[in-house]
């Protein structure tokens, strides 16, 4: 499915702003809101569902693992994106901005570049700050 990254891109966004405007106690506000911080890749993958008792639908394979990463290297309330899923952004979503983070050391992957996927009306001003250079195209 040719959406499918677009899809998963605006889905985090949701994702992200639907977490913060999630209390984390009723009785205390001022604790604020719920914070993620969530990663993606586009790839193969394998899916089957898994157990006779309780079965469940899991996926399997290298994409996985590698958006795992990208969530487990991102920051809270940002969009952390491999070059792949970057590249099907350009051309599937081209409304929305990417900022690149650089090259970085993943575990299990070696030096991957990466990007920041802003959500759209936040200030990106401290992704700059971070020597993280804007996508010019």
């Amino acid at each position: 499915q040719p959406s499918h990254t677009s899809n998963i891109a605006h889905f985090a966004i949701e994702a992200i702003s639907t977490a913060n405007d999630t209390p984390i106690s009723q009785g205390r506000p001022e604790l604020g809101g719920v914070n993620i911080r969530v990663g993606f890749h586009s790839g193969p993958v394998v899916a089957s569902v898994v157990g006779n008792t309780n079965p469940r639908f899991c996926l399997f394979g290298d994409t996985v693992n590698t958006s795992s990463r990208m969530e487990s290297n991102s920051l809270k309330n940002r969009i952390h994106v491999s070059e792949t899923a970057a590249s099907l952004l350009r051309v599937h979503a081209p409304d929305l901005k990417l900022i690149k983070r650089g090259p970085l050391e993943v575990k299990g992957k070696g030096v991957m570049n990466t990007f920041w996927l802003p959500i759209p009306g936040q200030d990106h001003s401290d992704y700059l700050n971070r020597n993280l250079s804007a996508i010019q195209e």
